[in-house]
């Protein structure tokens, strides 16, 4: 089986949990004419159960292993699509072939805040099973921002920013990347 890393074109969003790499990936596939797909979403499709029904039931190790084959399905399958990605799922050691790694950063508190002015925070906190505790929260984000850097192709700030400024600076950063390449 060939890898797709070249002709994949996919473009995968990275970040912390809350951070809003859903709502950027829908904003993108909607500017570029391209799928989008969310790795939870096809877990959660996958198992026919729910992230945190997953994490309470068979714990944080399962649900790694599920990330792991959603990442090879996705090396293998996806071409010309915008993948959104679970917080952690940056730790796949194929993640720099499935397309350019875009790193959605910013602070935690900017995060919280966020998460807070949605309608219906209170489901968007629950249904991130990591996020129950937040100074456990605080902690795995400052252990995870130094990996997100490192592995990314592109570092977008997004605190205080709209959807469309985010998706238009994305855009112009991948098309400097692909002018250099």
């Amino acid at each position: 089986m060939k890898y797709l890393s070249e002709k994949a074109n996919n473009i995968v969003i990275i970040g912390f949990m809350g951070v809003g790499k859903g709502t950027v990936a829908r904003a993108l596939a909607k500017k570029t004419y391209k799928f989008n797909i969310d790795t939870d979403d096809l877990i959660e499709s996958m198992q026919k159960q729910k992230i945190k029904f997953i994490f309470k039931q068979k714990g944080e190790e399962h649900f790694r292993k599920l990330e792991r084959q959603c990442a090879i399905w996705l090396e293998f399958c996806v071409r010309n699509t915008i993948i959104s990605t679970g917080g952690g799922f940056f730790v796949q050691e194929n993640i720099k072939r499935l397309g350019k790694v875009v790193y959605l950063k910013s602070s935690f508190d900017g995060i919280i805040k966020r998460l807070q002015e949605l309608r219906g925070a209170k489901i968007k906190f629950a249904k991130r099973p990591l996020l129950q505790d937040l100074d456990k929260a605080r902690e795995l984000y400052e252990e995870r921002i130094i990996t997100y850097e490192k592995i990314c192709d592109i570092i977008v700030d997004v605190e205080n920013k709209k959807i469309n400024t985010i998706s238009t600076d994305i855009l112009k950063q991948i098309k400097g990347l692909d002018e250099n390449n």
